[in-house]
């Protein structure tokens, strides 16, 4: 095959060809400056790739500042492959979530699949092994043969790739909607488990010490994937089939965390990092950055597909399962002998610098040469223009209800509501990171976290993916606050302390002044509530340029990852009803709040209005008694109740409990005073919870105790507790004189929707 010719400098210049990479005629003119000369064609596709939004967060990088990334649990924030927090027994909880929005449109498969595979090394090359994966997906509606088909292949296409590496997926969240039916969200989390003593770097420090490449070859898969992924998706695009779109291998991934985990152990590595998007380029300037130093790479050693790859399609590839790493002069072929025990090819390609330069050696030539901090650290930040768009502030309303015992099947065969069984059964619970794997399953998908049990100690992780975009899309601020309180409270219902966050920030164009108020706004709020909650961002994601000229812009959906410790796995907790005669507690107040809400989208096919509000100190407060009362043993169950509200949450507890033998199933019995409507209401910082018979009187002392503590220190925020009920042996679900329904109708409502739907 012939070789390419690349336009030379000048043509460069005058053919404005820095557009077609996603430059602005300002920023080429920057690169000039930087250069003291014009690029060539490899240094511009290398600042074009490095200056992209995917990964320089020029747009969102004035907004990210505003996180709180600190804490006394804290041992890695922002910067590296993940956050890592502190869990006590010298072991840390390694975490991070990822996007591959514009892949997944693209090629939903392979999309997908890599989305994991690349989250999972941002995990590994941190030093710890994976031990669980989480998601957070957004489609259009099922009513498009397009949406049925890219929810099919995302989902097989995660599932792939998690299966076949060996981590499990014990959480996540899927949410329907119309504005995301041209641009569909994939984002991923993984969490891994650490000794403190095993945290790596991506640094290159050390002159002269050797730069090796390990894992697959480099093809022509995937360059410039960092820019496709920064700049709104065509019409076009996104409904062709995409070769360029890299097709991972978990098989190899697989291979390469064990040859990773014990190359980490050789006291000779000096910092390791993954090629994810922008490949080459980007792990290799920023571990040079961040060092202080240069490196230099001779392209003729890296192994490739095809012979005849140029040097600009090597270092812009986004092929998969490769890392990067810095080893100690002298010692590189005990690293690469290890790789080569695990089945994983490892070559020497280069050396550190102290000359700050990115040098790109290919066929005896000088390809390229660049500084790494123009690269990695120096990119053009940009504050954009803000404005407020014009929003419904009014009450939301909704029409009054004749049948509740239809609104609430109905409800439960809402999309966003209905059961995820299909998806989630497509994931082995059973997959293990290894045979040296640290951590088991205690809770699979179908409750408020996954939760898995640190083997060697007593103590359990809780984990969660949430955001209800709908209103973050109503009040951006509102909704970014709602969307760290509600990842909490499925920490705190599963019996964890919230410990820190991971974010996915996905929003349309930040180039509209009104989706960058919209991204202003939910930092804000997410900010103010992690500063409340104690949880701060440690790790995390921007993709922006979410929308198409035919759909608009996706809703602003800042998802949020969290992670919370279980000191003692007895405080393990589950929404499942257990036991007939336990008593069933409202924790929280409960307001007629319909906008946004489950019940609002079911009557007029849209939303409209202010979403339901929220108090922070009434959250914590909310949040602080719900977890003392599991920790003191009081809690046989503790569900959140979010879309849908009460009745709702009340299904889904009696929907996943387990019957009791020979008995018709568990039921229950409420008596709710309030307005019927309101079983369907969307009120902020509640929880439903089970309680013992016999654990009654104790569980009112609580109450008491937290009562007496708000009254000594006003600004606590309320505490709202009511009896409403207790589970039976009916098999029915009976809310007063509105609901009336056997709990088998409401599951086989609930069940079949998605998969009724797919048909």
């Amino acid at each position: 095959m012939a070789m390419i010719k690349e336009p030379t400098p000048t043509e460069i210049e005058n053919q404005q060809i820095y557009h077609s990479m996603g430059m602005t005629a300002e920023e080429f003119e920057k690169v000039k400056t930087i250069l003291g000369r014009l690029p060539n064609y490899t240094e511009l596709g290398l600042f074009s790739v490095m200056w992209s939004e995917h990964c320089s967060y020029k747009n969102s990088k004035v907004l990210l500042k505003k996180f709180p990334t600190e804490g006394e649990r804290v041992l890695q924030g922002p910067g590296e492959g993940a956050g890592i927090v502190d869990i006590g027994d010298n072991l840390g909880v390694v975490f991070k979530m990822e996007s591959h929005n514009h892949p997944s449109a693209v090629e939903p498969f392979e999309g997908a699949a890599t989305g994991v595979g690349g989250i999972v090394r941002d995990v590994f090359s941190m030093g710890a092994r994976p031990v669980a994966l989480l998601n957070s997906l957004r489609f259009g509606e099922l009513e498009n043969d397009r949406v049925k088909f890219l929810l099919r292949e995302a989902v097989a296409g995660m599932a792939f790739y998690g299966n076949g590496v060996g981590v499990p997926t014990v959480g996540g969240e899927i949410y329907f909607d119309d504005c995301y039916e041209g641009n569909p969200l994939v984002n991923a989390m993984c969490v891994g488990i650490i000794g403190h003593q095993d945290i790596k770097k991506g640094q290159a420090h050390g002159a002269g010490n050797i730069v090796i490449y390990a894992g697959a070859e480099t093809g022509r898969d995937g360059v410039h994937g960092a820019t496709f992924a920064s700049e709104e998706l065509s019409d076009e695009e996104a409904d062709r089939k995409s070769s360029s779109i890299p097709a991972g291998n978990p098989a190899m991934e697989k291979l390469l965390i064990e040859a990773c985990l014990e190359v980490m152990q050789n006291p000779a590595l000096v910092g390791i990092q993954d090629m994810g998007a922008a490949g080459l380029i980007s792990s290799s300037s920023e571990m040079a950055s961040k060092a202080g130093m240069g490196i230099e790479l001779n392209l003729d050693h890296v192994p490739k597909r095809e012979s005849d790859i140029t040097a600009y399609e090597m270092m812009l590839s986004e092929s998969q399962e490769r890392m990067l790493m810095v080893v100690k002069k002298g010692h590189e072929q005990e690293f690469i002998d290890i790789f080569k025990k695990h089945g994983v090819q490892a070559v020497a390609v280069g050396h550190v610098t102290t000359d700050k330069l990115v040098r790109i050696l290919h066929r005896g030539e000088i390809a390229a040469e660049v500084p790494a901090d123009a690269l990695a650290s120096q990119a053009p930040v940009y504050h954009r223009p803000s404005k407020e768009p014009k929003r419904d502030l009014s009450e939301a309303v909704v029409k009054p209800i004749a049948d509740y015992n239809k609104t609430l099947l109905d409800l439960l065969a809402q999309p966003t509501i209905a059961s995820k069984e299909w998806v989630y059964q497509q994931f082995d619970p059973q997959a293990s990171p290894g045979v040296e794997a640290c951590a088991d399953v205690a809770v699979s998908p179908g409750s408020d976290s996954g939760v898995i049990r640190i083997k060697g100690t007593n103590k359990a992780v809780a984990m969660t993916a949430d955001c209800n975009s709908r209103y973050v899309y109503l009040d951006p601020y509102t909704g970014g606050q709602i969307a760290i309180a509600e990842a909490a409270r499925n920490i705190i219902a599963s019996g964890g302390m919230p410990l820190a966050a991971t974010d996915c920030l996905n929003y349309g164009s930040p180039e509209n002044p009104e989706v960058f108020w919209q991204m202003e706004q939910s930092v804000e709020g997410i900010s103010e509530a992690c500063r409340v909650l104690n949880t701060p961002v440690i790790s995390g994601n921007v993709s922006l340029y979410n929308e198409r000229s035919s759909t608009g812009a996706i809703y602003p959906t800042p998802t949020i990852g969290m992670v919370g410790l279980i000191a003692d796995i007895d405080h393990i907790t589950t929404q499942d009803f257990k036991t007939s005669g336990d008593l069933i507690y409202i924790v929280g107040e409960t307001k007629p709040e319909f906008g946004g809400s489950e019940l609002q989208k079911l009557q007029y096919g849209k939303i409209s209005g202010m979403p339901p509000s929220i108090d922070m100190a009434s959250e914590k407060t909310n949040q602080d008694l719900v977890l003392v009362a599991i920790t003191e043993g009081l809690v046989q169950s503790a569900h959140d109740i979010s879309e849908g509200g009460i009745a709702v949450a009340l299904a889904e507890s009696l929907m996943t409990a387990k019957s009791p033998t020979g008995a018709k199933g568990l039921g229950a019995e409420i008596h709710v005073d309030m307005n019927n409507d309101c079983l369907f209401s969307e009120s902020q910082s509640r929880f439903i919870v089970t309680v013992a018979a016999e654990h009654e009187k104790a569980f009112g002392e609580l109450l008491k105790t937290f009562n007496n503590l708000v009254a000594a220190r006003p600004g606590e925020g309320s505490v709202s507790v009511q009896k409403v009920g207790q589970v039976t042996d009916t098999g029915r679900i009976i809310i007063g004189t509105a609901i009336d329904l056997s709990v088998e109708e409401c599951s086989e409502q609930w069940k079949g929707a998605i998969p009724c739907l797919l048909k």
